[in-house]
């Protein structure tokens, strides 16, 4: 009941509000003025007209503000959706420039290789986790066979240990059944480098004689019939000297940083080249 009273009240209003405009719109000219029933009329009325005027420009600038903001929305899923593309894009492309100039250097490196030399990726290590070893994805049919060296950039990765067809293991320098018959560099003076299975290895046998220096660089010395001479190994890191020992105790950073190799060479003999 109340509510149909409530409904009365507003038609009425909506009746006289729409007289009242009628009335103003008779007006007979724009030069005439108003006479006391309209000036009465337009006192009533004008509040509730500005009020209706206030009610639809909230209603339109809701209205135009929720398109807006529905709009707004789609066009940030947008611009944020063409950002992760972007930011995809841009890692991929840092990753084939990061491995061009990994290649770039092995290629740089191979000059300095008489031997023939083939390339591989390194796919995985060695599930068995006894050595310090990795595989990689060349094997007997692309000519590669046991103990052939195998290095990158840097210098010596390490051996050949097992082959299949398609797959090889490598035997790291850091391993502690690793040995390289190595020099320094500087003085010449002839050491054993032997893995400690950590980030660093061993320089053994060099006499107390011997002119060592932090920092001296270490070669491959040629013997033993592994590595040819003058392959980098790595530079020492420590010298310490015991009394009552023959030799100093040195250890040895390897020139190779392990724990981001992912392409190395591995080095053939002539043989191996011709035959394939």
């Amino acid at each position: 009941m109340q509510r149909e009273k409530g409904f009365n009240k507003i038609w009425i209003w909506i009746v006289f509000t729409g007289f009242a405009l009628f009335l103003l719109s008779t007006n007979p000219g724009p030069n005439q003025s108003w006479n006391p029933a309209e000036q009465f009329i337009i006192e009533v009325t004008t509040p509730f007209q500005k009020l209706i005027k206030l009610a639809v420009g909230s209603v339109e600038r809701l209205w135009t503000d929720y398109f807006y903001l529905v709009g707004l929305k789609d066009e940030n899923r947008r611009l944020n959706k063409d950002i992760d593309l972007l930011k995809t894009e841009n890692s991929r492309y840092k990753e084939l420039l990061a491995t061009h100039e990994r290649l770039r250097k092995l290629l740089q490196f191979k000059q300095i290789i008489s031997n023939p030399v083939i390339a591989a990726q390194v796919i995985g290590l060695d599930p068995s986790g006894w050595f310090k070893s990795i595989i990689v994805d060349k094997g007997s049919v692309a000519g590669i066979e046991k103990n052939m060296p195998v290095v990158n950039a840097s210098g010596v990765v390490g051996r050949v240990i097992s082959v299949s067809p398609d797959f090889s293991k490598i035997l790291l320098v850091v391993d502690q059944n690793s040995a390289i018959d190595c020099l320094l560099q500087r003085s010449r003076d002839r050491g054993i480098l032997k893995g400690l299975s950590t980030d660093v290895c061993n320089l053994e046998y060099l006499a107390k004689t011997a002119n060592a220096a932090i920092g001296d660089q270490i070669i491959t010395s040629g013997l033993g019939g592994v590595f040819p001479k003058g392959l980098p190994v790595g530079k020492i890191l420590h010298i310490s000297e015991n009394p009552g020992m023959l030799f100093k105790e040195i250890k040895v950073r390897p020139a190779v940083d392990f724990s981001t190799l992912e392409e190395v060479m591995i080095i053939l003999n002539q043989e191996n080249a011709i035959s394939r």
